[in-house]
C-alpha cells in the first residue's frame, strides 16, 4: 500500500521519512501488524535513492517501531498501541481550560486542580488604544531613560565579568549591587540594613512568591488589603493558603478587621494600591503590635515610594519593626522600566536563611550581567541623577492631572490625591458605571480603567485608575479635555 509522506527539499531526507513514520506509529495510523512497502517501493513512491529508505528502516528497526519477519517483510511492532497519546496543541487550544480538565485521561499528566483553576493571565490593566493617550497604570516612559549611561554600566559589567571564571553566584545577588540598595534605602527610605540583609530577586513579584513558600502551609490564612493587588492575591493562592481580603479606609487597612489566625499580612502602606492614600502611623503601629501578638509576618510592598509629592515622608514598617517581623519588598520596575526584572526583598533575621534556600531552589540566582551594571549606574549616581530628573517630570504630569479632575472634571469625579506614586484614582460621582466610561473613552481613543477589579469582597464604588507614569504631560491635557466633553453626554 501507499504511505502518504510529504518529503520537501533535497535536505534531510532520511529525518524527514523517519520522523513521518514513527508519528503515524506513535499515534496510531500505523498499527501494529502492518506491513509496510519495501525499502525499494518506498523509494520509488518518494522519489529517494533506496540508501534513504534503507538508513529509515534501520532506524525503526534498531529502536523497536518495526520488526524484520524472514521472507515477509518488515511490519510495526505490536504493542506500542499501549503507549499514552497525548491531545494534540491545537486541540487543547479549542477547549475552554475546564473543559479541557474535564476531557484530559485519568493517565495523562496533570497539574494539581488549584493550578488548572488559576486564571490564564493576572487580571492587570492592559494597553487598551493605540494613542499616546493611554492612562495605564505600573507602566514607566522609557523614552526618558538614560540608555547612553546604562550602555556604558553594561560595557563595564561586561568588561568584569570577562574576567572571571564561569562559575555559579551567590543566590542572594551580587555584592555590588547589595550594597547599592542598602545604601539607598538607608538613604532615601530610612529602612536600616547592612548588604548582607539583601536578597535580590526578580521583580517585586518574585519576591512575594519566596516569601510565601517559605511561610504559609496549604490552608493558612494570607491577608491583603481589599482592594488590592490581585498579582499578590494569586501569588498567595498558588501556595494553597486561604487568601482573606481585608477592606481599607482613609488610613489605610483596617487593623481591626484582620483575621485572628492569619499567618500572613500583605499591606501596600506607603501608596495604597490602588487607591493611593498612605496608612497612618498609629495604624502601623497598631499593625506592628497585633502581628508581634500572634507571630505573623507582614510582608510590605513600598512598589513605587520613590516619587513622593506632598507632605513629610512617613516612615516604612520596616522602620518600625523592633520585633523582626516585617520583610520589606522593593522593585526597580517603577523606577527604570519592568522588564529590568530586578527586585529586592530585606526580610527579618529569621527568614533570611530559610529565603536564601528557596531562591536558591527555584533558579539559583538571577543575571548577574543586569545586577553588576545596575549596581554601576547606582553606586556612580547616576539612578539617583535619574530619580530626580523623573521626579519633577512626573510632579508635572501629576499637576495636570489634579488641574482638571479638581477643575472641569469635578462634578463627574472625586480624585483621591495620594501623596506619592505614578497613579491616582478618582471616584466616580454621578451613576456612571466605570464600564459605560472605559468604553466611551476607548472610543475617542482615551485608554481608561476601571478599580473594580482590585475589589475582592468589599462592594467597589465605580471609579478610575489613572497611571501618569508613561503618558506625556500635553497628551494628558489632551485627553482630560476629551473626557470633560465625554461625561456630560453619558448622563443625558
Amino acid at each position: 500500500m501507499d504511505i502518504h509522506i510529504a518529503v520537501e527539499g533535497h535536505h534531510d531526507l532520511a529525518g524527514q521519512i523517519y520522523r513521518q513514520l514513527r508519528a503515524g506509529i506513535l499515534e496510531g495510523r500505523l498499527a501494529g501488524g502492518t506491513r509496510l512497502p519495501s525499502t525499494r517501493d518506498l523509494a520509488t513512491q518518494l522519489g529517494v535513492s533506496r540508501k534513504t529508505t534503507l538508513d529509515v528502516f534501520e532506524r525503526l528497526l534498531s529502536e523497536g517501531y518495526l520488526s524484520a519477519r524472514a521472507g515477509s517483510g518488515t511490519f510495526v511492532a505490536d504493542g506500542l498501541e499501549r503507549l499514552p497519546v497525548e491531545q494534540s496543541a491545537h486541540a487543547r487550544s479549542v477547549e475552554s481550560s475546564r473543559e479541557r480538565v474535564k476531557a484530559k485521561p485519568k493517565a495523562a499528566a496533570r497539574a494539581l486542580p488549584l493550578w488548572e483553576e488559576m486564571p490564564e493571565s493576572l487580571p492587570l490593566p492592559r494597553p487598551s488604544v493605540p494613542s499616546p493617550e493611554d492612562f495605564i497604570g505600573g507602566a514607566t516612559d522609557k523614552s526618558l531613560f538614560p540608555f547612553d549611561v546604562w550602555r556604558r554600566c553594561v560595557n563595564h559589567a561586561l568588561r568584569s565579568q570577562a574576567r572571571g571564571t564561569g562559575t555559579y553566584r551567590d543566590a542572594a545577588g551580587e555584592q555590588e549591587l547589595r550594597l547599592a540598595i542598602s545604601r539607598y534605602l538607608a538613604f532615601n527610605r530610612a529602612v536600616s540594613s547592612n548588604w548582607e540583609d539583601v536578597i535580590v530577586t526578580q521583580g517585586a513579584q518574585h519576591a512575594l512568591d519566596l516569601l510565601a513558600r517559605i511561610t504559609l502551609r496549604p490552608g493558612e490564612i494570607a491577608a491583603i488589603e481589599d482592594p488590592g493587588y490581585p498579582p499578590a492575591h494569586a501569588c498567595f493562592t498558588a501556595t494553597g493558603a486561604t487568601v482573606v481580603p481585608v477592606p481599607v479606609d482613609e488610613e489605610g487597612l483596617i487593623v481591626s478587621q484582620l483575621p485572628d489566625k492569619a499567618r500572613l499580612v500583605y499591606v501596600t502602606p506607603s501608596h495604597q494600591f490602588p487607591l493611593g492614600m498612605p496608612m497612618s502611623l498609629e495604624r502601623r503601629v497598631e499593625l506592628l503590635e497585633w502581628a508581634q501578638k500572634r507571630g505573623a509576618v507582614i510582608i510590605e510592598d513600598d512598589y513605587d515610594c520613590e516619587y513622593r509629592f506632598e507632605g513629610r515622608p512617613m516612615e516604612p514598617l520596616k522602620s518600625l519593626d523592633r520585633a523582626g517581623l516585617v520583610a520589606y519588598v522593593g522593585t526597580f520596575s517603577k523606577t527604570i522600566f519592568p522588564e529590568l526584572r530586578v527586585g529586592y526583598v530585606v526580610p527579618p533575621a529569621s527568614l533570611f536563611g530559610p529565603l536564601f534556600k528557596a531562591r536558591q531552589i527555584a533558579d539559583w540566582h538571577g543575571c548577574t550581567l543586569t545586577q553588576t551594571a545596575l549596581a554601576s549606574f547606582m553606586l556612580n549616581g547616576d539612578f539617583a541623577k535619574h530619580l530626580r530628573r523623573m521626579h519633577k517630570i512626573y510632579a508635572t504630569r501629576r499637576a495636570m492631572l489634579l488641574q482638571h479632575l479638581q477643575g472641569d472634571l469635578a462634578p463627574w469625579l472625586d480624585p483621591v490625591v495620594p501623596v506619592a506614586g505614578i497613579h491616582m484614582t478618582a471616584r466616580l460621582k454621578v451613576p456612571l458605571t466605570e464600564q459605560a466610561v472605559v468604553s466611551a473613552a476607548h472610543e475617542a481613543a482615551i485608554g481608561l480603567y476601571g478599580i473594580a477589579p482590585f475589589y475582592q469582597r468589599v462592594k467597589p464604588q465605580p471609579g478610575l485608575m489613572f497611571g501618569y507614569g508613561s503618558i506625556a504631560v500635553e497628551h494628558i491635557d489632551r485627553a482630560m479635555t476629551k473626557l470633560a466633553d465625554i461625561l456630560p453626554r453619558l448622563v443625558r
